[in-house]
């Protein structure tokens, strides 16, 4: 029987969207600034997402991933 992980050892969803809203983005090769003016969503709580410290909404979390040509799915995709 194969084990499953337990919930304690995955990252949580804040932690999953900060880390690969970061990655995607940059692999993009755009700034801060520059997924703020493709997405409309303000740099600064682009940073505060990237940081972990802000809960965005669905509608947010779509516009990055539009602004970004990636499935919303992607932001929050396990390695």
């Amino acid at each position: 029987m194969a084990k499953i992980a337990t919930i304690a050892a995955m990252p949580n969803i804040h932690e999953l969207l900060a880390i690969n809203l970061r990655k995607y983005r940059q692999e993009k090769g755009l700034t801060q600034e520059e997924l703020a003016a493709e997405s409309g969503v303000a740099s600064e709580y682009i940073s505060r997402l990237e940081a972990g410290k802000r809960n965005p909404t669905v509608a947010i979390v779509e516009k990055l991933a539009k602004a970004m040509k990636l499935p919303v799915r992607m932001l929050f995709a396990e390695e």
